[in-house]
This record gives structure tokens, C-alpha cells and sequence, in this order.
């Protein structure tokens, strides 16, 4: 049985859920930029709830909307909404990608997603599991022209994914006209290497700004940049 997840202003359940709270998730919902003040946000691929509770949190967006495929897991991304401060501008779809894409009539102005990387063809016993995190449940390129039809022209969409996958992930996403804004590339350590990108792109041409994160300096001495960024969050920090 898995705990629920204390933050410092909600509560995530997370036992019916594949995929836990991780790093990952709360890197990308504290890095995502909110400065243009967004009215309508969707999380694709939501599991716990916790990146639409942290943008509820961050922002006054009005829309406040999550997609989640796995019945369990959006069972428990309901609930997370409804036991939140927030629950009036939280809501769940449980749909698929390509339904929802091609039902729905709104556009958003933020677009997040901590989507499913493993690549690799190994399978573990949990088919749910399996689904969390296998790229073939929403492989990049679905995802990248599902979000270009879904983001208003002036929109902005967030996301995190390996290193090693953001060079093909960039291509993908210029296909369809989505062009990279900013990139944070997040090493555990000085000495470790680049595991993750944090990447935002829009439908904006600019100048790519490229920076670094790194989260310790030791085991569980965190650095100070990591510490500003989650620190709204963490109860520890």
C-alpha cells in the first residue's frame, strides 16, 4: 500500500496509480512557466493528478483540465481533484489521446505532459505499469500533433523527457510546426550526466535559451537551485 504524498498545500493518493510520484513530475509542474497567465491548462496523461494540482497552486488559470487513459489511475486523479482546495477548477477527462483530440472543440493556452519513456522492449508483469511508462501507450509523435491541433496560436506546452530522446523529440515536435523555446537539462549531480530535458516549445519562433539543472550536490543535499524551484511543494525544502 503506497502512502499518499504530502505537498505543503495538497495531498496525492497514489496507490491505484503505475507511476508514483517522482522527480520527474515535480520538476516539470514547478519549471513549467506560468508568466502569461494561462485560463485554460491541460495535463495529458495525467496519472496522480499532481502536475493540474501544482498548476492549480501556481496559477489563477480558470481551466484547469486533466486526460487520463488507465480507469485506476483516473479514479485517483478525481479524487486527488476533489479532495484539493481547487476541485471547482479541476476536471478529469478519462478518454484517450486521439478521442479527446479529435472530440473536443476548446483549445488551451498550457499544454503539460510527463509522458511514458521507456523505449526499451522489456514488459514487466503489471500491464497497468506497463502502460504508465511504455512510449507505445502515447509514443511522441501522437503526442506532438495531438498537442499542435490542441494549443491556442499563442500557447505554450511543457514537457520532460530523456536526454538521449530530445534531438528526435525536437524533430518531431518542428513537424508539425511546434518550435523549441527553452531547454533545462537536469544532471542528478555536477559530476553525473544529463538524464532529463525539460523542454518548452510554441508555435513561436525565438532564440532556444539552454540552461542546467542540477538536483544535488550530495545524497539528499540538495542544490540551491533545486531547492528554490520545489521548495512551494516539498515539505521538507
Amino acid at each position: 500500500m503506497s502512502k499518499p504524498f504530502k505537498f505543503k498545500q495538497f495531498t496525492v493518493n497514489q496507490e491505484q496509480c503505475a507511476m508514483k510520484i517522482g522527480t520527474d513530475g515535480v520538476l516539470l509542474g514547478a519549471w513549467a512557466s506560468v508568466e502569461k497567465q494561462p485560463f485554460a491548462t491541460l495535463d495529458i496523461g495525467a496519472g496522480t493528478g499532481i502536475l493540474s494540482l501544482m498548476l492549480a497552486q501556481r496559477c489563477d488559470a480558470e481551466v484547469i483540465d486533466a486526460l487520463e487513459i488507465d480507469e485506476l489511475a483516473y479514479e485517483q486523479c478525481v479524487e486527488n481533484f476533489e479532495g484539493s482546495s481547487w476541485s471547482d477548477r479541476l476536471f478529469c477527462y478519462h478518454a484517450d489521446l486521439a478521442e479527446f483530440t479529435e472530440e473536443i472543440e476548446d483549445q488551451y493556452d498550457l499544454i503539460i505532459c510527463n509522458p511514458p519513456f521507456y523505449s526499451e522492449d522489456y514488459k514487466t508483469e503489471s500491464e497497468q505499469r506497463d502502460l504508465a511508462r511504455f512510449q507505445d501507450a502515447m509514443p511522441f509523435e501522437h503526442l506532438v500533433a495531438s498537442v499542435s491541433k490542441l494549443l491556442i496560436e499563442d500557447g505554450t506546452f511543457c514537457t520532460i523527457i530523456p536526454f538521449k530522446e530530445e534531438a528526435k523529440f525536437i524533430a518531431l515536435a518542428s513537424a508539425v510546426n511546434l518550435k523549441t523555446n527553452k531547454i533545462t537539462r537536469v544532471r542528478g549531480t555536477n559530476t553525473s550526466e544529463i538524464k532529463r530535458s525539460l523542454i518548452t516549445m510554441s508555435f513561436r519562433e525565438s532564440d532556444i535559451i539552454i540552461n542546467e539543472l542540477v538536483i544535488e550536490n550530495a545524497r539528499h543535499d540538495y542544490t540551491e537551485d533545486y531547492i528554490n524551484l520545489t521548495k512551494d511543494f516539498y515539505l521538507k525544502m
